[in-house]
């Protein structure tokens, strides 16, 4: 049923281990798996009860236009019922679904049962002015009100016309429906396309106040602009990032190769912005170039000290932009592993991404939100091979994630992204194109915090982390930091404590510790905090041994007042930050003024 399901869409079957033999992923535990696909972000099937899928996904619901498709399909294949989703493509699931079993789908969305059209949700190319009032204007319908439909009516609203309960009448491209007792709904057609240009550092503002004075010469209504386009020179320029976000558009780019060919169209080519960027016009011919071969010039070129805008019109609503976007790479932290101690932001850049790229174990750890991705995976040894592929395949326009564990920033890939972005090209740095790329950082849980979490609290007052790696620091600065860290009666966090080769830094490591604080002074040796091999020990510091230490144990040194309680359910260790003697100063002050008193 499965794979007769599959038929319908693109769709990768998971199976229950020991209950199917093939499939492209397996899991353990149903809820588990159910939700994390679901706060992935990603479109997801039962062919199990509803049951099974609500209660696996009911505790996360919290916003129907950002939440994807779940649908349950009977294990016989005799119902297909979207849950969630409807508008979010639920229901042409269900449909095309319900094609292939020869069923009809269990819609139970009002617009769609009543009057095959979602009001709130037009196909691309189309833009609806106020969602917020698609909600009155179908309860209208419903209870029978009186409505009319005008201007150029798109076949995508012809089965709204065919219940003869809407009037019709012709008009210009904007299209409105408007039903008595209810605000109107206004429907756009995308056919405009804002063609830019500027000067390197242009004033975000300049280029926004050159916009909106060719939009209103031109007498294009922002609800119709489909994107804004320019040479991918100008991808990451910040006048342009600017002027999307406040318009809330996508951006699109071309090469100077791709805008050169649009030179027979343009209203001014120019010699001296060939000479400049390779191509005869940049706003022009980024408008040409993204509006497509039958759109023509609705506003030619104007233009500022250092900003020009051109503005191209097509004959149809455009759904999808040609060119590239401006590539994107996500520097994710996942935690240590589990989906649980992931952050909400995290799983939605992996999510996004196109493409996933670190360390096998790493990907491996993602379960079910690395499901159907490309992964590109590096062996350890192989940072900055991982970090130069991962911003040159963003550079090509591609939405990368760099996937590390704990905090991606701490001890890991962020710090090498910048490191490349900031080398000079000569001096073994990256493309051009991949110094144009937007960088972001999701913040992970670090092994650090996860052991410190599991302990009880030993970060509790000031703290530092040391990595005990000789790889890429002197030796003689590691026992530097070491020593200023004993001085300074910081609980040491050590990373990195040992490997197969290095044995004795962490044994000297300890010795100058011991030299600053007691032998008692509580330690913690965690490994692989949130998977199930899990591991937590605590020891003394006299009682530390290199022999029970890996690679992947984080090792946690106690202050000189780190102390550790013993609960029936087993020790706790905890850094007390001082309450307990300003208590005591409180209650002798308290008891001073008093006997002043008396």
């Amino acid at each position: 049923m499965a794979q007769r399901v599959t038929k319908a869409i693109n769709a990768e079957i998971h199976g229950l281990t020991g209950r199917v033999e093939s499939c492209d992923a397996f899991f353990d535990n149903a809820i588990d798996h159910i939700r994390d696909i679901f706060l992935a972000g990603r479109p997801l099937i039962g062919l199990c009860a509803a049951g099974i899928l609500i209660r696996a996904v009911a505790p996360h619901l919290a916003d129907k236009r950002d939440e994807p498709p779940v649908l349950a399909v009977a294990e016989d294949g005799s119902a297909v019922v979207p849950l969630i989703g409807g508008h979010r493509g639920a229901n042409a699931m269900a449909q095309r679904i319900a094609h292939v079993l020869g069923v009809a789908p269990a819609i139970t969305t009002a617009g769609d049962s009543a009057f095959g059209v979602a009001l709130d949700d037009p196909p691309p190319g189309w833009r609806l002015a106020d969602t917020s009032a698609a909600k009155d204007a179908m309860a209208a319908l419903l209870a029978g009100c009186p409505a009319r439909l005008s201007g150029a009516v798109p076949d995508w609203l012809a089965p709204l016309v065919a219940t003869g309960q809407i009037a019709v009448s012709s008009g210009a491209s904007a299209v409105r429906l408007q039903v008595e007792n209810a605000p109107p709904l206004d429907y756009h057609p995308r056919t405009a396309i804002l063609g830019v240009g500027c000067a390197r550092n242009c004033p975000p503002e300049e280029l926004a106040r050159l916009a909106e004075a060719a939009l209103a010469e031109a007498e294009i209504d922002k609800a119709t602009l489909a994107g804004i386009a320019s040479l991918d020179l100008k991808a990451d320029e910040a006048a342009v990032t600017a002027l999307a976000a406040e318009l809330a558009l996508p951006t699109t780019f071309f090469s100077a190769e791709a805008l050169e060919a649009e030179t027979p169209r343009l209203a001014t080519p120019s010699d001296i912005v060939f000479s400049e960027v390779g191509c005869h016009g940049v706003a022009e011919g980024a408008a040409l170039a993204a509006a497509g071969s039958d759109a023509t010039l609705r506003l030619a070129k104007r233009k500022t000290a250092r900003a020009t805008v051109a503005i191209a019109e097509a004959p149809a609503p455009i759904a999808a932009l040609p060119g590239r976007p401006r590539g994107h790479l996500a520097i994710v932290g996942i935690g240590p592993g589990q989906s649980a101690w992931r952050t909400p932001e995290a799983t939605r850049l992996i999510a996004a991404a196109e493409e996933l790229v670190g360390y096998a174990l790493y990907l491996d750890l993602l379960g079910p939100l690395a499901g159907g991705k490309p992964r590109s995976e590096f062996a350890l040894g192989e940072e900055e091979a991982r970090c130069r592929y991962a911003l040159e395949r963003a550079g090509e326009g591609r939405r990368i994630a760099l996937i590390s564990s704990g905090d991606a920033g701490i001890y890991a890939m962020g710090a090498l992204v910048f490191e490349l972005l900031d080398r000079p090209a000569a001096a073994h740095g990256i493309s051009a194109a991949a110094r144009r790329v937007e960088v972001v950082t999701a913040p992970g849980i670090t092994a650090m915090q996860a052991a410190a979490a599991r302990a009880g609290a030993p970060l509790g007052h000031d703290f530092c982390a040391i990595s005990l790696s000789d790889l890429l620091t002197p030796r003689a600065d590691i026992l530097r930091r070491v020593r200023a860290a004993a001085e300074g009666d910081f609980v040491v966090a050590f990373y990195n404590p040992v490997s197969m080769r290095r044995r004795v830094l962490l044994a000297e490591a300890r010795e100058i510790l011991l030299a600053h604080r007691p032998a008692e002074t509580p330690v913690l040796l965690a490994a692989n905090l949130g998977r199930p091999e899990e591991r937590s020990v605590h020891r003394t510091l006299e009682d530390l041994r290199v022999e029970e230490v890996d690679m992947l144990t984080t090792v946690i040194v106690g202050s000189t007042v780190s102390r550790v309680v013993e609960l029936g359910d087993g020790p706790r260790f905890y850094t007390p930050r001082g309450y307990a003697a300003k208590h005591t100063t409180v209650e002798a002050t308290g008891a001073a003024v008093a006997e002043d008193q008396r």
